[in-house]
């Protein structure tokens, strides 16, 4: 069962910049071979800075002039447009390698030292094969990133998600995809003609859990990604669903309704034992855990709405943490394990919201408008942004937004249909 790889699935539309976003220029990287370079590495890192919502890379029409290396740069001419600038460039290498290499100054602070009009603060070279360059590009992207911000960046990282499309017959198509965080690389995992949902990423990026209908009957997969081999986990009557790796990737925790109504269990992965966690008459959903793996919040209507509870990973009393709305649910942990990204509705729509563990206050992210309903929120491992799926009317795609509810944008799949449950795959 091997993936199918297609070069980009996803498309990301940004409909206004961020205020008080850092400007920067990314000079288009020299090329010392035949031809074209294989792949547009300043255009791959300019896209990335942009969607951030941290940067606005400056426009290469606007340039003033192409810089190669240190020593061709006219760093007056760059302060009187710029904060930062990248250049860079890209050779043959031997055997079919390309050797790739990238500096980042800050043309604003002076370094009399090395006797350059701007202080580099970082560079590397890279030696990569052909098929690994738009991933080095995303490399350059995290580094400029993180020697400005002093934040890890998530771009060399990738998502999966959800297709669905309809036939002229009327029957539907599900696959189960995986693609580089802006969309490229896109592969098929899975496909059925049976529904497939709630994609889950081990703590290694390694494999995927998901609820597969197959055989008419909802179950639980753990999939190889290298290898394409698979394994069911759980195919209980009634209801197997929201899979959820414990942050050691030994354990799962799983909705089951095996013994009633819907409950959170736990399955180790290794000996397969089960055991229940919460023990309530409510529904009890949507696990997920903590960054520390010692606790998971779930979603419950047991005080008659669903709201957002915590257990301890021993079992015990569990403890309500939203109550701010009428609705909170889908809860995902943030990287550093201070904040959820919730599902939220105080009437209007439904939300993507920020739930503070110290405070319990509830800060959305998005809009709340009839009509338009959010779901699925996942936190990229930098913590910077939530991917989430939209509703509008009868279409659903993919949608990100920043942190501080500024820089949102939309993913639509460039084939049409519909696009949903999105999860953030950890960090390389």
């Amino acid at each position: 069962m091997s993936a199918q790889t297609s070069d980009s699935d996803l498309e990301i539309i940004i409909k206004e910049g961020a205020v008080g976003a850092i400007d920067i220029a990314v000079v288009p990287f020299g090329w010392a071979g035949p031809g074209r370079a294989p792949v547009d590495l300043a255009q791959v890192v300019m896209n990335d800075l942009r969607r951030s919502g941290v940067f606005l890379p400056m426009a290469r029409a606007e340039l003033p002039e192409r810089p190669i290396g240190d020593r061709d740069i006219n760093f007056p001419v760059w302060r009187r447009s710029t904060s930062y600038l990248v250049v860079g460039n890209i050779k043959p290498g031997a055997n079919g390698r390309y050797i790739v290499q990238f500096r980042l100054f800050d043309v604003l602070k002076r370094d009399q030292r090395l006797g350059l009009g701007g202080t580099q603060l970082t560079g590397l070279q890279f030696d990569r094969t052909a098929a690994d360059l738009r991933g080095t590009a995303h490399d350059i992207s995290d580094r400029i990133y993180e020697a400005i911000t002093g934040r890890p960046g998530a771009f060399n990282t990738r998502i999966a998600y959800i297709t669905e499309h309809t036939k002229r017959s009327g029957k539907k198509d599900y696959s189960l995809k995986i693609a580089d965080s802006d969309g490229h690389n896109a592969a098929s995992v899975l496909n059925s003609v049976q529904p497939i949902m709630s994609p889950s990423w081990s703590p290694d990026g390694a494999r995927l859990a998901y609820v597969s209908f197959e055989g008419r009957r909802a179950s639980i997969f753990l999939q190889d990604l290298a290898t394409g081999s698979r394994q069911k986990l759980t195919n209980f009557s009634g209801i197997n669903g929201a899979p959820a790796f414990s942050p050691d990737g030994t354990r799962m925790a799983v909705t089951l309704s095996k013994d009633g109504n819907p409950e959170v269990y736990i399955i180790h992965l290794r000996s397969r034992k089960l055991t229940r966690l919460t023990n309530n008459p409510a529904i009890d959903t949507e696990p997920s855990w903590a960054p520390d793996g010692r606790s998971l919040v779930f979603t419950s209507d047991r005080s008659g709405r669903p709201q957002i509870y915590r257990v301890s990973v021993n079992g015990g009393a569990a403890q309500r943490l939203s109550f701010q709305g009428a609705y909170n649910a889908g809860a995902s942990y943030s990287p550093n394990g201070r904040e959820l990204a919730v599902v939220h509705s105080a009437g209007k729509g439904y939300q993507i919201a920020l739930l503070d563990l110290e405070s319990g206050e509830i800060r959305p992210l998005t809009k709340a408008r009839h009509g338009i309903d959010n779901d699925s929120p996942s936190f990229s491992p930098n913590g910077a942004m939530v991917l989430y799926s939209t509703t509008r009317g009868n279409g659903t795609t993919l949608a990100a937004v920043t942190t501080d509810g500024r820089f949102p944008q939309i993913l639509p799949l460039k084939s049409g249909g519909l696009v949903r449950d999105p999860a953030w795959a950890p960090s390389r």
